[in-house]
């Protein structure tokens, strides 16, 4: 058994340390465990969680350095570390108000180390909290003894990890004077990082108010006002838009409806030169008709019983391609955006065009 050479006071707190290791491990996994069902019930998305349990070379080296100050194991608060990385500032905010009322909180330990610098200094830190499961807790899981034990919890976001792995990895320490040049250099880094941090949140505050917006339009109606990109398709697909042309497409051999994903004609429809959900409505209603009749040409003589759940849509946009003069080839063009550049979807546009000839819209359009 090592003792590397510590006083009597320390090796006896080494000592309470190797015994009382299964408690530090039941503490490990009861703490990470709420916290994990802790941000899953808040919907919290993070960057990573870890935790550790100090090694017992680490612990040595902190008895020698100042293990008179404990008077027990239970006084030293960092046995059992863990660290929560999120995305974004405010994340770390709400984790913590979380943290709070989830566990009890050694205000008089914990500190906040993003607020301890000056308006000229540097470091990029994060938030500390030394907590210990509550009484409750732990009496209703049979192990009163958890309660006795305090545990450090950092919060910090992923730029302000990264921040202190570099400052771990050059030595940097904050009380220790550095040359001039060195002090500039990591000043202008830690600004960068921590401007990073703060327009990263703006940027997502703004993308969230964005699709509040959008969103409000599309309840109201106002198609028009609402750009088409993947988020705006996504929430027009949810008012099932092509659910009736679908059906009626369908009862044409009795066939089934498979689901199968829809995206991929988004960037067709964006050739098609369809920039608002307007225009998709606009497409929608001018064509449905003509898109059923050229479904009737394509499986009236089939005995095809399953059908794709885009053949509405699919449908849809032949008939604006066919009727803004596209062809065969535009026919291919989509083809080979929704399914990949193939050699038979030359062949297929061409049946398809073929069918469409004897159409209507075909043969009464300008």
């Amino acid at each position: 058994m090592e003792y590397y050479g510590l006083d009597l006071h320390c090796q006896a707190l080494l000592d309470e340390y190797r015994q009382s290791l299964p408690v530090f491990k039941h503490l490990q996994q009861v703490a990470m465990d709420k916290l994990t069902t802790m941000l899953r019930n808040n919907g919290i998305v993070v960057n990573s969680m870890e935790s550790r349990i100090k090694a017992e070379e680490s612990l040595a080296g902190k008895l020698h350095r100042k293990g008179a100050k404990y008077a027990s194991i239970r006084d030293i608060t960092d046995i059992f570390g863990g660290r929560i990385i999120t995305y974004y500032n405010e994340d770390v905010d709400r984790i913590a108000s979380l943290v709070e009322s989830s566990f009890d909180i050694d205000w008089k330990n914990s500190v906040d180390k993003r607020k301890m610098h000056e308006f000229d200094s540097f470091g990029y830190n994060s938030l500390h909290y030394i907590c210990r499961l509550p009484k409750e807790a732990c009496d209703e899981l049979g192990a009163p003894e958890l309660h006795e034990l305090r545990f450090e919890l950092q919060m910090r976001t992923a730029l302000q990890h990264v921040w202190s792995d570099i400052q771990h990895d050059i030595g940097y320490k904050s009380e220790i004077e550095t040359p001039m040049e060195y002090h500039r250099s990591l000043s202008r880094l830690a600004g960068l990082l921590e401007l990073a941090d703060n327009e990263f949140s703006r940027i997502r505050a703004s993308i969230n108010a964005y699709r509040r917006r959008t969103k409000a339009l599309l309840a109201t109606g106002q198609l028009d006002q609402i750009q088409l990109d993947g988020d705006t398709f996504r929430w027009y697909l949810d008012r099932e838009p092509f659910d009736n042309l679908n059906k009626r497409i369908a009862s044409v051999n009795q066939a089934e409806l498979q689901e199968v994903p829809i995206q991929n004609y988004l960037p067709v429809m964006k050739e098609l030169g369809m920039a608002t959900l307007a225009d998709v409505e606009k497409m929608k209603n001018d064509n449905e008709e003509d898109a059923y009749q050229l479904a009737i040409a394509q499986l009236g003589n089939t005995d095809l019983d399953i059908l794709a759940s885009t053949i509405g849509l699919q449908n849809l946009c032949m008939v604006q391609i066919l009727k803004t003069g596209g062809g065969c080839p535009g026919l291919q063009r989509m083809l080979d955006t929704v399914n990949g550049k193939q050699e038979y979807n030359e062949l297929i546009a061409q049946s398809i065009y073929s069918q469409a000839a004897r159409l209507s819209f075909m043969t009464t359009k300008a």
